[in-house]
């Protein structure tokens, strides 16, 4: 899992008494993780996607990559997108990060417990929602591994896009109503809104311009990571699409501004002018 530098999950306190744990005061969404059977030929792909730096991990007995979404700071606070082995689970998306202003995981375990939902598991401070999806919640200073140095992988240099942050997750859910009790409890009251284009899909909107989004599961469908999406700097779709494909993108969608598109396997992505 990711971790970030000195990702202590904390209390809140207010006025001197405890906060209640949710809903979260969130940051907005900071990375996610996607696993895959090669992840270097997953990062071949996204370098050659994203015009930014990639950094690499010894992990559990392989390599993690990380395609930073913008250039790396001192302070390792950067966004970006997790690359594991996916060791036998389906390939996609295995979490999200949201950051939250303060946190503490037993807290909230206990009142999600007492709601009927999943409490957290294990020490990487995932949180399942009823579909078992994850979230992984940190506090700041997050950011970049420090673990993670610059990547070794050779890649052709010629990247058309330069992202600026993550954009958005989208989750088909087995039971939208669950969902959306879950997702408020979770996030709080008076964020969300229907999407225009597709009324059964409802966006919860988070900090720096960031949003979740949920809508039913198609029949027969499992519950799952839809897509992500990515913001980037301004771009032409029309002039963009070309050099995706010859990347190995398989284009679901151009518009002067958007693209989207899935991955050498299979992941559906985004990215957005900005």
């Amino acid at each position: 899992m990711c971790a970030g530098v000195g990702a202590t999950l904390l209390r809140r306190r207010a006025h001197g008494q405890t906060r209640a744990a949710l809903p979260l005061e969130n940051l907005g969404l900071e990375h996610l993780d996607i696993v895959v059977p090669d992840t270097a030929a997953s990062a071949r792909f996204y370098k050659r996607v994203f015009s930014s730096p990639l950094h690499e991990q010894e992990f559990r007995g392989a390599k993690r990559y990380f395609v930073l979404l913008g250039d790396l700071p001192p302070d390792q606070q950067v966004g970006y997108i997790a690359i594991g082995a996916a060791n036998g689970r389906p390939i996609g998306v295995g979490h999200y990060c949201a950051l939250a202003r303060s946190a503490d995981l037993a807290a909230i375990g206990k009142e999600l417990a007492a709601a009927g939902y999943p409490e957290p598991g294990g020490g990487f401070g995932l949180i399942p929602d009823p579909d078992g999806l994850e979230l992984q919640l940190f506090t700041l200073p997050a950011g970049l591994v420090t673990a993670a140095k610059p990547s070794t992988l050779e890649v052709a240099n010629d990247a058309p896009l330069t992202p600026l942050g993550l954009d958005h997750v989208l989750i088909a859910v087995g039971d939208l109503q669950r969902a959306l009790r879950y997702y408020r409890f979770l996030y709080g009251e008076g964020i969300e809104t229907r999407d225009a284009e597709v009324p059964e899909r409802v966006w919860f909107n988070l900090a720096r311009d960031t949003r979740i989004g949920i809508e039913p599961a198609a029949r027969a469908a499992v519950p799952q990571f839809l897509r992500f999406g990515i913001k980037v700097a301004a771009f032409d779709g029309a002039a963009v699409a070309p050099a995706l494909r010859a990347a190995g993108a398989e284009i679901l969608t151009v518009k002067p501004s958007l693209i989207r598109f899935r991955d050498n396997y299979g992941i559906t992505l985004e990215v957005v002018a900005s």
